[in-house]
């Protein structure tokens, strides 16, 4: 047995139950469970009053209405107290005039960044890397990106899957690369000899039996 196994942060694992967790945060005590029935995108930074993550914070801050509008809550996190969180965030209002208006997880402990794998060892041992992560309504983890400390999101990204994510829910089908709204998704291929055969003729923008397209409403 690997005795470094025990070491290794704990990992979440897509299309199981997000990790549980009742946190304080800026905006009161949140529990996962307080999301239920909308989608969340819970992301994490190394530290308060640090550059990159003051942009991002930006970011998020000024694409929540976007996410509002996706039926999406934000809810940040970093191993920082709540004073501090809210000092950063009137900070960037005050230098930036950006008004930060999710909340971010106080998470002292480190017991929400361990269970959900925040915590990489080769990065940092105190702090959390670029972590990010979308839970359906139903609390089922369905993406999640990790980024190293030295560099920034890329908020739109994070918009664009989530919108996939809800397009292949809604209609059954996959999202080629780089889909965006409006683009024609990928039809699930066949899965008999049978199936193949009738493709062609299924009105689909037929490429070959295990490649076709489409539009969707």
């Amino acid at each position: 047995m690997d005795p470094t196994a025990s070491m290794q942060p704990a990992m979440p694992r897509l299309n199981e139950p997000a990790p549980d967790f009742t946190a304080r945060t800026t905006h009161g005590e949140r529990s996962l469970s307080d999301y239920r029935g909308r989608w969340l995108v819970l992301f994490s930074h190394p530290a308060d009053f640090t550059p990159v993550c003051t942009t991002e914070f930006m970011a998020f801050a000024r694409n929540h209405d976007r996410f509002k509008a996706l039926n999406c809550d934000l809810l940040g996190l970093s191993i920082d107290s709540t004073f501090a969180h809210i000092a950063w965030v009137r900070s960037i209002e005050k230098n930036f005039g950006v008004k930060v208006q999710f909340p971010i997880i106080e998470d002292l402990s480190m017991k929400v960044a361990q269970a959900y794998g925040m915590i990489q060892p080769g990065a940092s041992d105190t702090s959390a890397v670029r972590a990010t992560f979308i839970i359906d309504p139903e609390g089922m983890l369905r993406a999640m990106v990790y980024y190293p400390m030295t560099n920034g999101r890329s908020i739109d990204e994070f918009l664009r899957v989530l919108e996939a994510l809800q397009t292949s829910d809604k209609h059954g089908v996959a999202t080629p690369e780089n889909w965006k709204p409006g683009d024609k998704v990928i039809v699930p291929p066949p899965q008999t000899q049978e199936a193949a055969e009738k493709r062609e003729k299924e009105g689909y923008e037929y490429v070959d039996w295990y490649f076709s397209k489409k539009d969707v409403a």
